[in-house]
C-alpha cells in the first residue's frame, strides 16, 4: 500500500514537471527588448534566461544564404552602413539582402544604433549572421555551459507581392531553409514558423513530421484559417490581442496548441497564462523568470 502512494506521488510530481517544461518559452528574435534582434548574443542571452524556444527570422541573400533578419532589407531602426551611415526610412527598401551576397550584408551593423522603441538594448556592433553559424553558436554555449538544449522557431518571411523581388518563391525558400535544419541535424528540434500559408504548405508536404507554426496578425476565423492551410499545424500563433478563451479552446479541441505573441509585460503574461495557453514570445525573456505556471491537476 505504502508502496503504491508514493508510486501516485511520484507519478503526480513528474506530471507537474514534465507540464512546466512543455511550456514554451521563445524569445521573439532572441531577446530583442535587451539585446540587438537576429543576432548570436541576443541568442546566448536569451539562453541564459530560460528561454526554451529560439525565435528567428530568416531571409535569403542574392547567393542563397540563409541569413537571420526580420526584413529582407536594411531596416533604418536599426541599420548602419559599412561606412557608419544611418539609413533614411525612404531608402531602407532600396537595402534589399536578396540582391547582396552575404559577404556584403555581413559589412553592415545592426547593434550599435539606438533602438528608439527598444531604448534598453545593450549596444554594441553587430551583424546579421547565418543561420548555420547561429545553430554552431548556440550548440556549442549550451554544450559549454551545460545548459538544455533549446528548440529552434524558424520564422520564414515571405509575402506574394515580394516573390522575386525580396525572396524566392516559397518553395524555395523554404527548401534553403530546410537544407540548413538537415545539415545541422535540428530537425527533431525545428518549429517552422510562418504567416504564409505556402511556405508552410510546402514543409509539410516535403516534411512532414516538422512542426510547424501558423502566425496570425488579424481577426480572422480560427476554422477558416485551418481549412486554408489544409492541415493542422503544430501550433496557432496569433498577435496576443486576438486571443480569449474561445479561441484557446477551439485550438485545443484540434489538438492544435496556442502560443500568442508579443506579450511583453508580466500582467499579460500572466492572463495569458490563466487563458490556458501553451507558450508565450515575448521581446523580453528575462520576464519568464518571474513567471508562474500553474501545476497541472
Amino acid at each position: 500500500m505504502m508502496k503504491t502512494k508514493i508510486l501516485l506521488l511520484l507519478v503526480t510530481l513528474t506530471g507537474s514537471v514534465v507540464h512546466a517544461q512543455t511550456f514554451d518559452k521563445q524569445g521573439d528574435r532572441g531577446a530583442r527588448g535587451l539585446m540587438p534582434e537576429n543576432t548570436i548574443a541576443g541568442m546566448l542571452r536569451a539562453l541564459d534566461l530560460g528561454a526554451t524556444t529560439l525565435g528567428m527570422n530568416v531571409v535569403i541573400s542574392k547567393d542563397n544564404q540563409v541569413v537571420l533578419s526580420h526584413e529582407p532589407y536594411f531596416n533604418n531602426e536599426i541599420s548602419l552602413t559599412p561606412a557608419g551611415k544611418p539609413i533614411p526610412l525612404k531608402q531602407e527598401q532600396s537595402y534589399n539582402m536578396y540582391k547582396m551576397d552575404y559577404t556584403e550584408i555581413k559589412k553592415f551593423d545592426v547593434g550599435s544604433k539606438v533602438h528608439k522603441r527598444f531604448p534598453g538594448q545593450q549596444k554594441f556592433k553587430a551583424y546579421k549572421p547565418l543561420l548555420s553559424e547561429v545553430i554552431d553558436s548556440v550548440e556549442a554555449y549550451v554544450k559549454l555551459h551545460k545548459l538544455t538544449k533549446p528548440d529552434y522557431g524558424i520564422e520564414i518571411k515571405t509575402v506574394r507581392k515580394g516573390d522575386l523581388v525580396f525572396h524566392p518563391e516559397p518553395a524555395e525558400f523554404s527548401q534553403l531553409v530546410m537544407d540548413v535544419v538537415e545539415a545541422k541535424k535540428m530537425s527533431r528540434r525545428t518549429i517552422i514558423q510562418a504567416f504564409d500559408i505556402r511556405s508552410l504548405q510546402y514543409v509539410h508536404e516535403k516534411y512532414p513530421k516538422i512542426r510547424t507554426a501558423l502566425m496570425i496578425d488579424e481577426k480572422e476565423d480560427f476554422e477558416n484559417n485551418i481549412r486554408d492551410l489544409g492541415f493542422n499545424p503544430t501550433v496557432y500563433s496569433p498577435y496576443s490581442v486576438l486571443v480569449g478563451k474561445g479561441l484557446v479552446d477551439r485550438c485545443h479541441a484540434a489538438g492544435i496548441k496556442i502560443i500568442p505573441w508579443t506579450v511583453n509585460s508580466l500582467k499579460d503574461m500572466e492572463y495569458m497564462v490563466g487563458l490556458g495557453v501553451d507558450g508565450i514570445i515575448t521581446d523580453y525573456p528575462n520576464l519568464f523568470m518571474r513567471l508562474e505556471l500553474p501545476k497541472k491537476k
